[in-house]
């Protein structure tokens, strides 16, 4: 995982040759990377608890196909979404990561191929996601920095709704 340092208030930003202010630097937002069926999504930081790559879930009976089960992280109990299905991708069986996320204080993990990166991506740059789309769970999009493609935001709000 390749993770961009942060810069430090005040210093000269090589790439765009310009002094950065502390104003600058609040207005951008680090986003955690992650791989589904070549998808590259991106969640907020604050978000992120842990990143594991052993785990196993237990089954839970009548619940939707997206959620695969649960997961004990040191005593807590917390519920295992395979995004692939919840994006309507077929189900990956392989190894997958989980990334463990906290938002409103309910914690969740989420199957995902691969971690790629941690960026810091300017609020401005986050585009809305056209009307005509239905990524119902994507509530922004922008261009890496790193030129390396399109990442994709997603909405924890709406990853923990059963309206989509």
């Amino acid at each position: 995982m390749e993770v961009n340092a942060v810069k430090e208030p005040g210093l000269l930003d090589a790439e765009e040759d310009q002094i950065l202010s502390p104003e600058d630097e609040s207005s951008c937002q680090k986003y955690l990377i992650f791989v589904i069926d070549n998808l590259r999504l991106g969640v907020d930081v604050k978000y992120v608890v842990e990143i594991l790559n052993n785990h196993s879930a237990t089954y839970l009976p009548m619940m939707p196909d997206y959620i695969r089960g649960i997961f004990n992280m040191r005593g807590q109990i917390i519920p295992v979404l395979d995004i692939r299905l919840r994006l309507g991708k077929a189900a990956n069986e392989a190894d997958a990561l989980l990334v463990v996320l906290n938002f409103d204080n309910t914690q969740i993990g989420i199957l995902v191929d691969a971690v790629d990166q941690m960026i810091e991506i300017p609020s401005e740059d986050i585009l809305p996601v056209p009307s005509q789309s239905s990524q119902q769970l994507v509530s922004g999009m922008c261009t890496i920095p790193d030129g390396s493609g399109t990442m994709l935001v997603l909405d924890c709000e709406r990853l923990l709704s059963h309206e989509y």
